[in-house]
């Protein structure tokens, strides 16, 4: 994938991720999911600044307009690293067993692989939190608006578990690999309970 995901307009994406290629792939998918979660928590927010009946709470919403600003770049920049990361681990894979360079890089290149849906599993449950930060101080005629954000963020999480799982089994330590299976499902829970929370909150709305 040579063209960023911050650069590319959607319905490239979709033709992109539709085609027989690589990637984009899940990972991609995964963080830009994310990143939409974060853009549309943002915009409750924009419609929640310089408002006199949340006055009181323009001073968090302000910060959390910053956050979530920059948790959207982080986001398409993980879809990214995530592509460059299957990439080189595929390249290393395709290689002989006995090849001097698959026996020298593919340890880092896996844990490469693995450690990039796990920073994007991480930010999905701290836009989660910062989600369910936002419900009580935002426009209330955005309350859908949010929850959606909040299920999105948990979308982010799981299908980054999905990652996390598919390449787990290649790391040849077996203590290490049932820690990080352990702290994927945990964040999933985390996020999962969250978005549950927000989404079950005034029904009504």
């Amino acid at each position: 994938m040579t063209t960023t995901l911050s650069e590319m307009p959607l319905n490239a994406l979709l033709q992109a991720t539709a085609s027989k290629s690589p990637t984009p792939g899940g990972g991609a998918i995964a963080a830009t999911t994310g990143a939409l979660a974060a853009a549309l928590a943002n915009m409750v927010v924009s419609y929640s600044l310089n408002r006199k009946d949340l006055s009181a709470h323009q001073h968090p919403l302000q910060q959390a307009q910053q956050q979530l600003t920059t948790t959207t770049t982080h986001f398409l920049t993980l879809g990214d690293e995530d592509a460059h990361a299957y990439a080189n681990l595929n390249t290393l894979q395709r290689l002989p067993p006995d090849n001097p360079q698959r026996a020298s890089d593919l340890p880092a290149a896996i844990e490469h692989a693995l450690n990039v849906p796990m920073r994007t599993l991480h930010l999905s449950v701290t836009l989660a939190t910062l989600c369910a930060n936002l419900a009580n101080i935002t426009n209330k005629h955005l309350a859908s608006d949010l929850k959606i954000a909040a299920v999105l963020a948990e979308a982010a999480a799981r299908a980054s578990l999905c990652n996390v799982l598919v390449n787990a089994p290649l790391l040849t330590d077996e203590t290490r690999r049932a820690s990080v299976i352990n702290e994927a499902g945990k964040l999933v829970a985390e996020a999962r309970a969250i978005a549950a929370t927000i989404e079950n909150a005034g029904q009504g709305q």
